[in-house]
């Protein structure tokens, strides 16, 4: 690749060294892990080093990927902020957590909750707006390819065999009969369950198991088991189906930026079918399956095959009905999902893009769905939306999705996201807190969500869905055909959809098991933050050394006045140097700032 900014005098002060490939160490999977202290941090313009790739005084062991973890616009006015503030370390040019912009700092009124051709409403928006009241919004059942086909639909229907041989009936009788001969009981085994799922899903016996949820029953302490009863209180709020959501739901398809608001009844409600698997069309995932390019939705999957993981899992996910099903405790308010698309025009020119760097905090201890909440809460997705949640994953989307229970919903009509597309739900209440990460992860117990609701009754928590690429060699990444890919996939989730957005918490995204370098993550999404005018949050989840690197890179990006075009230069010399012919990996940051360094004696 030719290099566009490279000057000849530049070229004669770089001298190029190959840097030997640093040692990863283990991720540390504590979730919350002690503040430290900001460092005391040198001049990094005028470190002793020889050239853009030329060794530093440390070497930066880089941590893998875990769960880590904005001021008002018209604060700063949209021109670039002031950085220098009295009796603050001159190194460092982050700001302190507080002064970021929070949800609650957003005072644009919303308006009337309304519907349109791109956002469906399943509540009556009349007397939602009227009295609040959180009524089904009337509708027909729509068994179309742009549509979530229902359990409850006429079309919806399964063989039985009966003296005048095999005919088909209405599949919701059969699934009414048995969820209703469950919902009778007082106490229910997970035999009982097994037993009526499989009567009409009779084409998976055999293939399902569901000793996973049978020995969580058993491995239970009676003290805290109480499953026997609520089984039959989870069949009781599926069968509610028809009541509670009577309007047909349309699928958030790929390159159709549309949204869906519905109650945390309803999502309830749909979840408890999940459980109950009673969704059709949605138990295979061959290439020509309907459903082939959607996560899968059904509990099957967590039900069986036994791992210490899905023990912890299933106890969040119970955890969420227990609470559900007593309607004395059962949350009102409403949940919005919105697939938002971002079109080649929409794509802002890196190379020319003038914006300068944004507020950073930066911080190795606290996590994104803690000390991030108020902000814009990184989901560091799977492209299929909520990841491994209902199988083995356990890694930061799939806890956030079992803290966060509601999320799990969005897997029944969220078609699987493609490179311009991210996911953004508003409204979703936290029901478990946990500790740990992966299969040190353990559900501690129930969470009380006291945050307040805005205008439409959801939630003040907003949480943004973007799939990083998932490298099998690391050296990969350092191609800016994919570097760029990342930046657009970054700004469409960072990108404000409105005029006063809150700003951002964000930490290793696409680190860890997608084999991401933290630096050259870190500076994309500084870039796309800077692009987007939204300050940052960044947990580096107990990675001391990256934060105080970190926090060095931006003060010096800052102090130079670097344009995200430069920057967007920079990682073009960077990603055209040794190793794009297999030669040894090298730091980014000390690239960075080599490069500066060199500029600065020209």
């Amino acid at each position: 690749m030719a290099h566009r900014n490279d000057s000849s005098q530049i070229k004669a002060v770089l001298q190029p060294e190959d840097h030997k490939e640093e040692q990863e160490r283990k991720d540390c999977s504590k979730e919350d892990s002690c503040k430290a202290g900001v460092l005391a941090l040198s001049d990094p313009l005028h470190s002793g080093t020889s050239g853009p790739y030329g060794t530093s005084g440390s070497s930066r062991p880089s941590a893998p990927f875990g769960p880590s973890g904005t001021e008002e616009e018209g604060a700063h006015g949209g021109s670039e902020w002031s950085v220098e503030k009295p009796n603050e370390d001159k190194s460092s040019s982050c700001c302190s957590l507080k002064d970021l912009k929070t949800l609650s700092n957003c005072r644009d009124k919303l308006g009337p909750l309304t519907f349109s051709r791109t956002h469906a409403v399943l509540v009556d928006v009349n007397a939602f707006n009227r009295q609040r009241e959180l009524v089904a919004q009337k509708g027909r059942d729509m068994w179309l390819s742009n549509f979530v086909k229902m359990p409850n639909s006429d079309s919806s229907l399964i063989t039985k065999t009966g003296f005048w041989g095999p005919h088909p009936v209405r599949r919701w009788d059969v699934i009414s009969k048995h969820l209703g001969d469950l919902a009778e009981k007082k106490t229910a085994s997970v035999h009982d369950v097994e037993e009526a799922i499989m009567k009409y899903n009779p084409k998976y016996k055999g293939q399902w198991c569901f000793d996973a949820l049978g020995n969580f029953v058993k491995c239970v302490p009676d003290t805290d088991n109480y499953f026997h009863t609520l089984f039959p209180k989870i069949a009781a709020l599926a069968l509610r189906l028809p009541k509670y959501v009577s309007k047909a739901i349309p699928l958030l398809q790929r390159e159709k930026p549309a949204s869906i608001t519905l109650s945390q009844t309803q999502i309830s409600c749909l979840l408890a079918n999940a459980f109950f698997c009673t969704f059709p069309h949605r138990n295979t995932t061959n290439a020509n399956a309907e459903y082939h390019n959607y996560p899968s939705i059904n509990f099957n999957s967590l039900f069986g095959n036994w791992t210490n993981r899905k023990q912890e899992k299933l106890r969040a996910i119970m955890h969420y009905f227990n609470v559900m099903t007593e309607t004395s405790k059962m949350p009102q308010g409403l949940v919005t999902f919105e697939r938002c698309v971002i079109k080649d025009v929409d794509i802002s020119s890196w190379r020319s893009c003038k914006e300068k760097m944004r507020e950073l905090h930066v911080s190795s201890g606290g996590s994104i769905e803690t000390e991030g909440l108020g902000l814009l809460q990184v989901d560091f997705a799977s492209s299929w939306i909520g990841g491994g949640v209902l199988d083995t994953g356990l890694v930061q989307e799939e806890i956030l999705f079992l803290m966060n229970p509601e999320l799990i919903v969005a897997r029944l009509f969220t078609e699987r996201l493609t490179e311009n597309e991210c996911l953004i739900i508003t409204g979703s209440q936290q029901f478990s807190c946990h500790s740990g990460y992966s299969d040190s992860f353990v559900w501690l117990g129930p969470y009380e969500d006291n945050i307040q609701r805005d205008e439409w009754c959801r939630l003040q928590r907003q949480i943004v869905a973007i799939d990083a690429l998932h490298f099998k060699h690391r050296r990969e990444q350092y191609n800016m055909r994919k570097v760029t890919r990342e930046l657009n996939k970054a700004y469409c989730g960072f990108q404000p959809h409105r005029p006063n957005e809150p700003d951002i918490a964000t930490g290793k995204w696409g680190c860890g098991a997608f084999n991401g370098d933290p630096q050259l993550k870190a500076v994309i999404q500084m870039m796309v933050a800077a692009r987007a005018r939204r300050g940052l949050a960044f947990f580096t989840f107990e990675d001391e050394v990256l934060k105080q690197e970190l926090t060095q890179i931006h003060h010096l990006l800052v102090k130079e006045g670097t344009t995200v075009g430069k920057l967007f230069n920079l990682l073009e010399d960077f990603c055209a140097g040794p190793h794009q012919s297999g030669g040894s990996h090298m730091d980014l940051f000390e690239f960075i700032r080599n490069s500066l360094r060199a500029r600065s004696q020209l």
